[in-house]
């Protein structure tokens, strides 16, 4: 989904093979490969709880297809309790209410200096647990989400309303008020990045939550909820619910959450916002898929290009929503990006996430892994060339896939349509800008897109056409807390990140007071 901006040495990786990159990682420092696992259950009101139900479930390191550890699986009932938490924090004269703004910024710096403190550990057990590098979770995740939880600490003491003079004898204001308890569900790709992305914008604006990590990827949640505790938030300010589906769905239908937060899939961002029309009438922000398109005219640098390209789609095994998944390439320059691309994703690193030397782990687990497989079968069988990969690699246990290249894709073909949220890259030629904008629009999603040229004037014609969230011209996945991320069309609506996510949190209320005698 993203990477932190052009700093680093996996960022210049951008513009110079990998390999030369990893040299600097010797300054990392070494990994904890086999991290212990201190939380596992519910955290509710600042306490560790086991379900309600006994139950609990097995979570699966991607890499030996081994169970780590067995995780508290919540459900309706420990939903029903952390809002209830969450609610009592929530009520007019708790210390939470009463806190004041900058204090309420001051522990969400003191949060960010926690994960700080704990990296190595955090980085090492979110490798553990998704799959991805160490090198990605330790330079990319971890200080990403660090810096953006200071981002809205920032923030806290600086989302204020106005003076407004209203016609007639009236003193009248605004009041910028949290939403009240906000229920937020994360994915797996990112799980650190993602809580933060949550948390950030929601503490700073007052509000208490309500968080279900996915169930492929608790382990790091259920630690930064600790910390939560160790910064000192009070009581059900944050509640960490690890579950099924179930417990995301109870979360979606409880009529006492006034919010909810969703990062996932389109399908259930649906049931998401169906759950809201249904109950409460809840305000809802959805961050979806996307088939994003990455426009590559001729005129551009083409080893810039093609490497950028390669990263744009494979970074984070291709687990990313924002991936550059439809790789537009213009007619003159097409056979050789195929050839340059083919040979790039050939000599990708796989294998072992804690080896420094390793740019793309497993994919999150069984299920993911084989709807990959799926769908590069489908893709030949409807005619798409398989330049590169195809398969998993051979003698290596784990939920691998081979980077994968196909060339000759036509629109129509499933592989062109639907997200493959894998290390699947397709090619497909064009020869006009008017052709190419209309046939990027032509999908059901709108969440990111891309364009290579050194001709601005082209650039910006085809930045205003593309029905995108968020378009980048001569770079992929810059993400940063400063700038607004979200979709169009069925990648959901709201915005992360930037002030824009503060309004997702806030309530505008008008306070209009009868006064003798106005005067300016």
């Amino acid at each position: 989904m993203l990477r932190v901006l052009k700093t680093g040495a996996l960022l210049r990786a951008q513009s110079k093979n990998f390999a030369a990159a990893v040299a600097n990682y010797s300054a990392l420092p070494q990994p904890q490969t086999t991290p212990e696992v201190l939380y596992t259950g519910l955290f509710i009101n600042n306490e560790w709880h086991k379900s309600k139900s006994g139950k609990t479930f097995g979570t699966i390191n991607p890499t030996t297809e081994q169970v780590i550890a067995e995780i508290q699986g919540g459900d309706k009932e420990d939903i029903d309790i952390a809002v209830k938490a969450a609610r009592s924090a929530f009520k007019l004269g708790s210390p939470w209410r009463r806190m004041d703004a900058s204090e309420r910024g001051r522990l969400i710096y003191r949060l960010a200096d926690l994960m700080e403190r704990d990296q190595v550990y955090l980085a090492s057990l979110e490798t553990l647990d998704n799959g991805k590098p160490y090198s990605m979770s330790y330079n990319v995740d971890l200080p990403t989400a660090i810096k953006n939880l200071r981002y809205f600490a920032g923030w806290a003491d600086k989302n204020h309303g106005k003076t407004i003079p209203m016609d007639g004898d009236f003193f009248t204001y605004t009041r910028h008020e949290p939403v009240g308890v906000c229920g937020q569900i994360i994915p797996w790709n990112f799980p650190i990045l993602m809580m933060a992305w949550k948390l950030g914008p929601a503490l700073a604006t007052g509000n208490t939550i309500v968080l279900k990590p996915a169930e492929q990827t608790s382990l790091t949640a259920l630690y930064i909820a600790q910390l939560v505790k160790e910064a000192g938030f009070p009581e059900g300010v944050v509640n960490v619910v690890p579950g099924f589906g179930g417990a995301g769905a109870a979360l979606a239908n409880h009529s006492d959450v006034d919010k909810v937060a969703f990062t996932g899939s389109t399908e259930v961002g649906k049931l998401i916002q169906l759950a809201s029309g249904n109950t409460n009438l809840k305000r809802v922000t959805l961050e979806l898929g996307g088939k994003s398109p990455n426009i590559i005219l001729s005129d551009s640098d083409l080893d810039y290009a093609v490497e950028t390209a390669h990263f744009g789609l494979f970074f984070n095994m291709g687990q990313c929503c924002c991936a550059g998944s439809r790789t537009f390439v213009e007619d003159k320059i097409y056979d050789e990006f195929v050839e340059r691309s083919a040979e790039r994703a050939k000599k990708r690193t796989v294998g072992n996430p804690f080896d420094l030397n390793t740019e793309q782990g497993p994919q999150v687990n069984e299920e993911q892994m084989e709807k990959i497989l799926g769908l590069i079968q489908t893709g030949k069988q409807q005619g798409a060339k398989l330049v590169a990969g195809g398969s998993r690699p051979e003698g290596l246990p784990g939920y691998f896939v081979q980077p994968t290249v196909f060339a000759d894709v036509q629109d129509n073909m499933t592989i062109a349509k639907e997200e493959i949220f894998g290390p699947v890259q397709q090619l497909i030629r064009f020869k006009k800008l008017d052709e190419v904008i209309e046939r990027a629009n032509n999908s059901d999603y709108g969440l990111a897109a891309a364009v290579f040229t050194k001709d601005l004037d082209k650039a910006n014609y085809i930045v205003g056409g593309l029905r995108a969230g968020t378009v980048w011209v001569n770079t992929y996945n810059a993400l940063a807390a400063q700038a607004p991320f979200g979709g169009y069309k069925m990648s959901g609506h709201g915005r992360e990140n930037g002030e824009y996510a503060l309004s997702n949190y806030t309530e505008v209320k008008s306070v209009i007071v009868k006064v003798p005698q106005k005067n300016s």
